[in-house]
């Protein structure tokens, strides 16, 4: 089970939330849902914190609106029928073996001089294209491979390999992340050149993924500009845990509504430290500054014999 989100609960887990869940809201004439706060109905809300399951609920006010805030006990987090002592426990356990899992796959590439990117995202950042765009430019440099997380399909791996590197797929079904574990074997699986540089493309999900090391180097989340300029407000776990925030699909921004100065102040709110690169896969705009800051870190890779000066 994933203490994070719950993406992979037992049926024994999910029978005993089942049995936790209050009844469903009262539905008006119209049989639309109205939202009721601990099972009462709607007209018996109150403006205060009930306890549930060790868990609190917030309802509170922002200029007029209301909010609802889950998860403010222990560990920050909510699972239906689960203490917060429990959740912390799982939490724990899970994390404490994927951490042993993700030392494991570091030893094995730092000893092979492989430098390791663990790309994250939401879906739909153009992770994949990116990826494309940059094997094509450093193949010439680097040998390259590449680890496909996805819940289904070989899709994007198939893009992959249609530029001569090799790559695995790996589908997680309901998972929501790759942990070390599913990464471990697909490195049994995969053929890596030493010294060379491996990407992992992480499953589409900008929550999950930030707490689960894989082994890698570094963590480079991929923001469209698409996507709004507060996203590193909204999920600042991820942008924490990264090193470097590629901002793509730049060739957009004279046809959107995007703030480039705010998202750059969040993102640096959120994690002073970050670096953050301005691209564009489809034009190449920008890239030619990611392909240096990746020799730059390359660490034990180097370039190939046959590589131009």
């Amino acid at each position: 089970m994933c203490a994070i989100c719950g993406c992979e609960n037992t049926a024994d887990e999910k029978s005993r939330s089942a049995a936790a869940e209050p009844p469903p809201p009262d539905r008006n004439a119209a049989g639309s849902a109205h939202l009721s706060v601990d099972g009462h109905p709607e007209h018996n809300r109150h403006r205060h914190s009930h306890s549930h399951d060790d868990q609190e609920l917030h309802v509170h006010s922002h200029g007029g609106d209301e909010a609802i805030d889950f998860g403010a006990g222990l560990a920050g987090i909510h699972l239906p029928g689960m203490s917060q002592e429990r959740i912390i426990r799982l939490e724990r356990d899970i994390l404490s073996k994927n951490d042993a899992f993700a030392r494991a796959n570091r030893s094995r590439l730092e000893a092979a001089g492989i430098f390791a990117l663990n790309l994250v995202s939401s879906p739909g950042s153009g992770k994949t294209s990116l990826l494309v765009r940059a094997i094509t430019d450093l193949q010439p440099r680097f040998a390259i491979a590449v680890i496909e997380g996805d819940q289904q399909t070989s899709n994007d791996a198939d893009r992959i390999r249609a530029t001569g590197a090799p790559a695995i797929q790996i589908n997680t079904g309901k998972g929501c992340h790759l942990d070390a574990h599913m990464v471990g074997h697909a490195l049994d699986q995969l053929p890596l050149a030493a010294r060379g540089v491996l990407f992992i493309e992480n499953v589409g999900n900008l929550v999950c993924p930030a707490a689960f090391d894989l082994g890698e180097a570094h963590k480079v989340v991929v923001l469209s500009v698409t996507e709004g300029e507060d996203k590193p407000l909204k999920y600042p776990g991820m942008f924490a845990a990264a090193d470097l925030m590629l901002l793509n699909k730049a060739d957009l921004l004279p046809y959107i509504d995007f703030d480039m100065t705010a998202c750059v102040e969040f993102a640096r709110r959120v994690n002073p430290r970050i670096e953050i690169l301005t691209i564009s896969a489809r034009t190449g705009d920008g890239l030619p500054a990611f392909y240096r800051w990746i020799e730059k870190h390359a660490g034990g890779a180097a370039p190939l014999a046959h590589a131009p000066a």
